[in-house]
């Protein structure tokens, strides 16, 4: 099975070769990723809620391990990066820091956000509606997260195509599962050493002339010694992944999953009452985030097998998504469906901090797309193009034709 792992027909649609793994070796080596597939619900769950025996530090430095010391040599910010902050640390640090990260993403505050969300929307469709075709990624799916995360962090939307670029760049560290290409550390080194001057000027901006924004609160528990600054450019880039690729690939696969099934699309375009189970099914069906990873702390046994201490295990979220002993009927794409404890946005406490956001934008930019684009579809003349990613889930191009109808 290991030959199908991380092929281009894997990246277009990795959902057989999952389910035959979840069947046959739930918990599994692969050597071509570079680390133990788990692929069960129970499984992935029992390893997402114990940090004890589940470590979600130390990654990178597993990935750079793998390098000669030549290779290795000039990558000491990247490990400085990933040896702080909220997605690379495990309790008590990790306590500390999601503590200082939560009331950033209160209720309250988020829902404040909607009537922006609703405007870039507008204003993004707006700018296609009189197009017979589009790219949807292009077009929505990704500008939207984009501009609304960096409003919220306080850093300039015209600058989103540079975060894209380092944000890829550097999350290619981790594409190919628990095994490293030489090639991708100096790049996503660089894009890192860009990023960090980027946000330092920035940071030292705030820090002089407060405004309101969540970089200017950081600064500030940064000025009274609750964060140190490495933890704070850590944080922002976790918060702008976080607040963005989750939701391009939520926006681009659930609109893929809509337009693959008719009759969910008119259940949807029928009855917005749908749109809320909608969005969790989406979030179920083609999860944006596929895997997870943490590495052992010490011997472990995990669905019978025996991990050793230090060793990789990818979460395969995709695959756990689509286990029959937690969903019914899991291969169908089914809008109505309630029973729905889905593991989209992963599990326990690294549970994703950007999911309030998501559930704003996706709800407005999917309703607002379908009210505007009745007879929206998927350009058959142009094929879908898939990240090859094994962790971030998502389509990179998503050609639409509108039948040359779009209401204003």
């Amino acid at each position: 099975m290991d030959e199908h792992l991380g092929t281009p027909e894997f990246y277009a649609d990795p959902y057989p070769v999952l389910r035959r793994l979840r069947e046959e070796a739930p918990v599994v080596w692969s050597e071509r990723m570079g680390g133990w597939l788990v692929t069960r619900y129970a499984d992935v769950a029992t390893a997402l809620r114990d940090p004890a025996r589940f470590s979600n530090a130390g990654r990178v430095h597993y990935l750079l391990d793998q390098l000669t010391p030549e290779q290795r040599a000039g990558t000491d910010l990247l490990q400085r990066h990933y040896a702080v902050g909220v997605g690379h640390a495990d309790p008590p640090e990790h306590t500390r820091l999601r503590r200082l990260l939560t009331p950033l993403f209160q209720p309250q505050r988020l829902a404040a956000l909607t009537a922006r969300v609703q405007a870039v929307v507008d204003q993004l469709l707006d700018a296609v509606a009189g197009r017979d075709a589009f790219d949807l990624v292009a077009a929505l799916a990704y500008p939207l997260p984009a501009i609304v995360v960096l409003e919220f962090l306080g850093a300039p939307p015209a600058d989103m195509d540079h975060f894209r670029r380092w944000a890829l760049d550097i999350n290619g560290l981790f594409a190919g599962g628990g095994r490293l290409r030489p090639e991708v550390v100096a790049v996503a080194q660089s894009s890192l050493v860009e990023m960090r001057a980027y946000l330092d000027d920035l940071i030292a901006e705030r820090v002089r002339q407060p405004r309101d924004d969540v970089i200017s609160l950081l600064a500030a528990d940064a000025t009274r010694d609750r964060l140190d600054m490495a933890e704070l450019v850590s944080t922002c880039v976790t918060l702008f992944v976080a607040g963005h690729e989750t939701t391009t690939n939520l926006i681009g696969n659930g609109m893929v999953a809509l337009l693959r099934h008719p009759d969910a699309l008119a259940q949807v375009r029928a009855d917005s009452g749908l749109m809320a189970p909608a969005i969790e099914e989406m979030l179920r069906y083609d999860a944006p985030v596929a895997r997870a990873w943490r590495l052992a702390r010490a011997d472990v046994e995990l669905g019978g097998r025996l991990i050793r201490q230090g060793q990789m295990v990818l979460l395969m979220l995709g695959a756990a998504n689509r286990d029959p002993d937690q969903f019914a009927d899991p291969e169908t794409f089914d809008v109505t469906r309630t029973e729905n404890r889905h593991l989209g946005f992963g599990y326990g406490i690294h549970f994703c901090l950007g999911a309030p956001l998501a559930r704003i934008e996706a709800p407005i930019a999917i309703g607002t797309l379908l009210a505007r684009f009745p007879a929206l579809a998927l350009d058959e003349s142009r094929p879908l193009r898939w990240r090859h990613d094994i962790a971030l889930r998502g389509v990179e191009t998503l050609p639409v034709t509108t039948g040359g109808i779009a209401h204003v």
